[in-house]
């Protein structure tokens, strides 16, 4: 069992298969590494295959020699540290002590620590494990940065992964020196400030997910109130006055005609905020001031509001061509056929009806391409590949056709007679928003990056 423990994570053909690791020029720059885990190999493996000499500090050479590119040199830590001026370090906080007895040899050297904590951790310590190591070496200059991206990431490359890489450090020589080398792997360096960053660093791979904590609680909220009134105006009220058992409709039905209505009240509260934001700065006469803490909370959450958005509908898509599979819509249409059969009906067709299910079929296909082109756009892989004149023609293109297609929907007298009807056409009513995304661009498009202003036209 401790043999199959001592197997590393990162297969070893990966690190064979690039034929650039073979040999690096003497004249590149030289980085050592300390600690010999599954991040020391991916990184050395990255730094190796972007032209740096490799200088890798172990405990046992000889035993984790294999395990790295052949042109890294693996040798003891002592040897290690003498001649390269920046050095990972690549071990738990925990250990950090033992790299005391190095501190002649560190000593003006730069020290970039790529560790992160268990949230365990994170909570019992005050300082950040930069600021510990920092307080261990002195002399040195330490420098947190690497602690996102992670082991596969630094094996296949950053196009497989988040390209930015957070730097923060008291010396900006320093930060200037690991913004240069983390660009030469193909990474794209975010300065975070002052060591005292760390510990927010240390933090970001700890999240679940938090921009969307209050969207996802917000669709929620909605789905649950807009079922429960569905559930006592489709299921309780025909169960109590007309002594119909219609729970059946609970697990597709009710939450098909939910998912819609949570649907445009997000895509409603995408837009919203943008309206708000226009009028404040109308009303201030300028758009230097800040919004309110509220307002500027609600426009940064606006790309989660409509990807949650486009969920929902994309769900009631997919509930809608479930209905047909029903076994109840089996029995209904028997029981019609029956029905007609005893009114000795021999040909049964509505126009008006056939007509209405037809046009809002294809306005909620409509709706639905149109929110998906929306929902694509705001992505940030697909947003940085335009420019903003690009992106804006998307965004105009995208809420004008959605403004055009919508009509008539909400009629109550066509749902009664068709329980089972569809109701993408609902997208259509809250996609009409073309009359301010002029006005609204020019005035909210210095507050943000693109993609945060993808859902505001």
């Amino acid at each position: 069992m401790s043999r199959e423990m001592d197997k590393p994570l990162i297969s070893l053909h990966l690190v064979d298969s690039d034929t650039s690791l073979a040999k690096v020029p003497d004249e590149a720059p030289k980085v050592g590494i300390l600690g010999s885990g599954d991040f020391a190999r991916s990184l050395a493996t990255r730094l190796v295959s972007s032209g740096f000499r490799v200088v890798v500090g172990s405990r046992n050479p000889k035993r984790t020699a294999g395990l790295f590119p052949s042109a890294a040199q693996v040798t003891f830590q002592e040897e290690a540290v003498r001649s390269p001026e920046i050095i990972f370090v690549a071990v738990f906080r925990e250990h950090y002590s033992s790299l005391c007895g190095l501190s002649d040899q560190l000593a003006g050297k730069i020290l970039v620590d790529v560790s992160n904590p268990t949230e365990q951790e994170h909570l019992q310590h005050r300082e950040s494990n930069a600021e510990y190591l920092a307080s261990l070496f002195p002399t040195c200059t330490v420098v947190k940065a690497f602690n996102v991206i992670s082991a596969w990431t630094l094996q296949a490359g950053p196009r497989d992964g988040n390209r930015q890489v957070p730097i923060c450090s008291d010396q900006p020589e320093a930060k200037r020196a690991v913004s240069e080398m983390a660009i030469a792997m193909g990474f794209m360096p975010v300065d975070m400030g002052s060591l005292a960053s760390a510990r927010e660093m240390e933090a970001m791979p700890l999240r679940l997910l938090p921009a969307w904590k209050v969207p996802t609680l917000l669709a929620l909220g909605l789905f649950i109130c807009f079922y429960a009134y569905n559930f006592v105006r489709d299921v309780l009220q025909p169960y109590v006055q007309e002594s119909k058992n219609k729970f059946f409709k609970l697990p597709v039905s009710v939450v098909n005609t939910t998912l819609p209505c949570v649907a445009y009240v997000l895509l409603s509260l995408v837009y919203l905020p943008g309206v708000l934001a226009a009028t404040l700065q109308l009303r201030r006469g300028t758009k230097y001031h800040r919004f309110p803490d509220w307002l500027d909370h609600w426009l940064q959450h606006r790309k989660q509001i409509g990807l949650l958005s486009f969920f929902c509908a994309a769900l009631h898509a997919l509930y809608s061509f479930c209905l047909p599979l029903r076994r109840s819509h089996r029995y209904d249409l028997v029981n019609l056929a029956v029905k007609q059969v005893l009114a000795n009906k021999s040909h049964l067709w509505v126009e008006e009806e056939v007509w209405r299910m037809e046009i809002y079929l294809s306005l909620g296909v409509l709706a639905l391409g149109t929110l998906s082109l929306l929902a694509v756009t705001s992505l940030p892989s697909i947003a940085n590949s335009l420019n903003w004149r690009e992106f804006s023609f998307v965004q105009y293109v995208a809420t004008s056709s959605g403004g055009n297609t919508g009509s008539g929907s909400g009629n109550p007298e066509f749902q009664s007679q068709d329980p089972h009807l569809p109701a993408l056409y609902h997208q259509t009513s809250a996609l009409r928003s073309r009359s301010f995304c002029g006005s609204l661009v020019s005035v909210s498009a210095p507050y943000g990056h693109r993609e945060d202003l993808s859902w505001t036209c």
